[in-house]
C-alpha cells in the first residue's frame, strides 16, 4: 500500500469540522455523499451510513460512536484536506459530541426539512455554540413531498439567529446540492490555529482495541509532526512509547510517512493494556514536554446499573471484555461489586437507558459475553447530620449507589435525588397530555416557548429517577412519536426518600431492597410483591411476602403452602373427625413455617430485578 505524502497540505487548507443534528435528520447519509463527492469512496448503491461501522448501528440504524475521515477535495485549484466526524443524535450520546467538537473548528447542523427542529438540535446547536465553533445551517430531506424548507428556515432564525438566506437546501439521499456544502465550508470555518514548528502535542479523541496491534488511538496534532519510529511519552501515564504506524482514516486505515499540524489521524504504538490510551491525554515527544491539554470533562453518569455474569466461571471473561469495549466507549464508569445471590459483579454508569441497551448489545456481540443487568438506578445524596458517621466517612456528603449504603434517616438531615433540565419540543396539539404526564412525574414547569404556531418548546425540572425507566417510551406513544426529549444534568435537589425492604416471612431480602420517593412507594411495593408472588416457588408452609418502610409494613401478598388431601379417608361419620385431621395439618404446617427458610432462586431474582418491559 503507497504511503501518503501528507506534507503537501499546510494547516492554511485543513478544515476539520463535524456533522451534528437530531436523530434521523441524516448526518450518516450526507457523510456517505461527502465521502462519494470528493471521491473517497466509490459511487455505488450500497453506499448507506458507512460510517456507521458496529453491528449495533447496522441493526438499530442508528449511531452510537463518533466516526473520523479524512477527505481531499480541489476547491478553486488548491487541494484541501477535510476532515469530518460524523457524530450521534441521542441524547445518551451527547459526551461522544462533545468529545468530537474539541477536534474541530466548524459544524454542519443538519435539521430536516420534514420534522423541523427538535431537542437534540437545540442542545448540540448549544454545544457548538459554547465551544465557539462557526457553525454551517444545513436543510436536508427537501425531496420528501412533505418538506417545507421556508418553515425551517424561519425557525432556525427564531431560535439560532441564523439569517435564513444562510441556510443551504440539501437532499443528502439524491445528493442535490451537497457541492455547495464543501464550497461553505471551505469559505466559512476558519483553518486549526497551530504550528508545524511547535513541539509535537496530540489529543487522543478515541481509541478502539484490535487483538493483533495493540489500541489504536485516533489523534487530532495541535503542534508538530509524528512520524515511525519516534519517541513518544503520554502525559497521563508518563510512559514512553514508539511509533509503529500513524495514518488517516479514508474511512479506512490509510497509513502515511508523517501527521503535520491540524491533522487528524491514527496512531500505532504498542499500547498493550487498555488503560493505557486515556481519552483527553495528550502526547508528547520523548524530552519535548509541553503543557497538557485540558482534555475532557470526565462524562457524569446519570443511570447504574448491576452487571453480573450469568455463571461465576465466566468472571475473568467479562472483566477482559469490559476493560475493552470501556476502552473504546470511555464514558461508562464502572465500580466493582458483590451481591450474595448474583455473586461478583460490577456496578456500571451509564449516561443513559439507550446507552445500557446498547452497551450490553455490544458485549453480546462483540464478545459473546451474555450477562445479567439489574434494574437501573440514580445516585442520591444524603447530607450527614450525626457527629459518628461524619467522621467515619470523613465528609458530610456521601453519594449512595446502591440501596445497602442508605443510612439511616436519624443520622441524615436531608436526602437530595439528582435532577435534570428536559426540553420537549412537540406539536402543539399534545401539549395538555404531555403537561399532565409531567406531573405525574413530580417535574415542574421552567419555560413554555412557541417556535412556530404549531411547535411549542417545554421546559421542566424532572427528578432524574422519575424519567430514567419509561418516560421516553411514554413520551413518544403519547405524542403519536411527534414529540422529542432531551436533558441535561442540574444538580441535586432534597427530597423525602425512603428504602423500601422486602421481607420473605418477616426477613428481609437485602438484594430486593429499593430506594423510592415518598409518594411512590405504597404502588411499587404492591407491585413489587404481586411480581415476587409470581416468579418464588411455592413451599409446603405458607409464604408472607412484605414490603415494608422501617417498621412499617405497606403490602402484602400470601403465597398459599401445597397441602395433602388429609380428609381423602373420611367418608360419613361425625364433623369433628374432619376438623381434627385438618386441625392436626394445620398446626404441623405452623411448625414447618417456624423452620423453614425460603431460598429465592436465583432465575427469581432476575426476573423481578430486570427492567419491567411487559409493563
Amino acid at each position: 500500500q503507497e504511503k501518503l505524502d501528507m506534507s503537501t497540505y499546510p494547516v492554511e487548507s485543513i478544515r476539520n469540522f463535524s456533522i451534528i443534528a437530531h436523530v434521523d435528520h441524516g448526518k450518516s447519509t450526507l457523510a456517505d455523499r461527502l465521502l462519494e463527492i470528493t471521491g473517497t469512496i466509490s459511487k455505488t448503491d450500497r453506499n448507506k451510513q458507512v460510517l456507521d461501522k458496529l453491528q449495533v448501528e447496522r441493526e438499530r440504524g442508528i449511531t452510537v460512536k463518533a466516526q473520523s475521515a479524512s477527505l481531499f477535495y480541489n476547491h478553486e485549484g488548491i487541494n484541501y484536506l477535510l476532515n469530518l466526524i460524523d457524530t450521534p443524535g441521542h441524547v445518551d450520546f451527547s459526551y461522544e459530541v462533545s468529545r468530537s467538537l474539541s477536534a474541530c473548528q466548524g459544524v454542519i447542523l443538519v435539521v430536516d426539512a420534514n420534522e423541523g427542529i427538535q431537542a437534540q438540535t437545540v442542545a448540540n446547536f448549544y454545544l457548538a455554540f459554547e465551544a465557539q465553533l462557526s457553525i454551517i445551517p444545513v436543510i436536508n430531506k427537501i425531496d420528501l413531498k412533505n418538506a417545507d424548507p421556508e418553515r425551517v428556515e424561519k425557525q432556525i432564525e427564531k431560535l439560532f439567529d441564523i439569517p435564513t438566506d444562510e441556510c443551504i437546501r440539501i437532499s443528502a439521499k439524491q445528493g442535490t446540492n451537497v457541492e455547495k456544502v464543501l464550497q461553505k465550508i471551505i469559505e466559512k470555518i476558519p483553518p486549526p490555529q497551530c504550528n508545524t514548528a511547535d513541539p509535537l502535542k496530540a489529543l487522543v479523541f478515541d481509541s478502539t482495541f484490535d487483538h493483533y496491534r495493540g489500541v489504536i488511538a485516533n489523534i487530532a496534532l495541535f503542534g508538530g509532526e509524528i512520524a515511525k519510529g519516534q519517541k513518544i511519552v503520554s502525559a497521563h501515564s508518563k510512559k514512553r512509547y514508539e511509533v509503529n504506524e500513524v495514518g488517516i482514516l479514508t474511512p479506512n486505515e490509510q497509513p502515511t510517512h508523517k501527521l503535520y499540524a491540524g491533522q487528524v489521524g491514527y496512531l500505532i504504538a504498542g499500547m498493550k493494556e487498555v488503560t493505557e490510551a486515556q481519552i483527553g491525554d495528550t502526547l508528547f515527544l520523548y524530552k519535548q514536554p509541553v503543557e497538557p491539554l485540558p482534555g475532557f470533562k470526565s462524562a457524569k453518569p446519570m443511570v447504574f446499573a448491576g452487571m453480573y455474569p450469568l455463571d461465576q466461571t465466566e468472571y475473568n471473561n467479562l472483566k477482559s471484555a469490559l476493560e475493552r469495549l470501556t476502552l473504546n466507549d470511555s464514558s461508562v464508569t464502572i465500580h466493582r461489586d458483590s451481591s450474595v445471590a448474583l455473586g461478583a459483579g460490577w456496578r456500571l454508569g451509564f449516561l443513559g437507558l439507550l446507552h445500557m441497551e446498547v452497551f450490553n448489545q455490544r458485549l453480546e456481540q462483540e464478545y459473546n459475553m451474555s450477562v445479567i443487568l439489574t434494574a437501573p438506578t440514580v445516585p442520591y445524596k444524603a447530607v450527614l447530620s450525626s457527629a459518628k458517621l461524619k467522621k467515619e466517612y470523613g465528609k458530610d456528603q456521601i453519594t449512595i449507589i446502591s440501596p445497602a449504603q442508605f443510612p439511616d434517616k436519624f443520622s441524615v438531615s436531608e436526602y437530595l435525588e439528582p435532577t435534570v433540565l428536559g426540553t420537549i419540543v412537540t406539536p402543539h396539539e399534545y401539549i395538555g397530555k404531555i403537561i399532565t404526564l409531567c406531573q405525574d412525574r413530580r417535574a415542574v414547569q421552567k419555560d413554555m416557548l412557541y417556535i412556530d404556531e404549531n411547535r411549542v418548546m417545554l421546559k421542566y425540572l424532572f427528578p432524574l429517577n422519575e424519567i430514567v425507566v419509561d418516560f421516553y417510551d411514554a413520551l413518544k406513544s403519547l405524542s403519536s412519536g411527534y414529540a422529542s426529549f432531551d436533558y441535561e444534568d442540574a444538580g441535586y435537589q432534597s427530597a423525602d426518600l425512603i428504602k423500601m425492604d422486602i421481607l420473605l416471612n418477616g426477613n428481609p431480602v437485602e438484594e430486593l431492597a429499593t430506594i423510592i420517593h415518598n409518594d411512590k412507594a405504597y404502588a411499587a411495593g404492591k407491585l413489587l410483591c404481586e411480581r415476587l408472588k409470581e416468579t418464588i416457588p411455592r413451599q409446603l408452609f405458607e409464604i408472607a411476602i412484605q414490603a415494608a418502610i422501617g417498621k412499617k409494613i405497606i403490602a402484602r401478598e400470601t403465597l398459599k403452602a401445597y397441602r395433602k388431601n388429609v380428609v381423602a379417608k373420611c367418608y360419613g361419620g361425625d364433623i369433628t373427625r374432619r376438623m381434627k385431621l385438618l386441625k392436626r395439618q394445620a398446626e404441623g404446617k405452623r411448625l414447618m413455617r417456624k423452620i423453614g427458610n425460603v431460598e429465592v432462586p436465583r432465575d427469581a431474582f432476575i426476573r423481578v430485578l430486570k427492567r419491567e418491559t411487559d409493563k
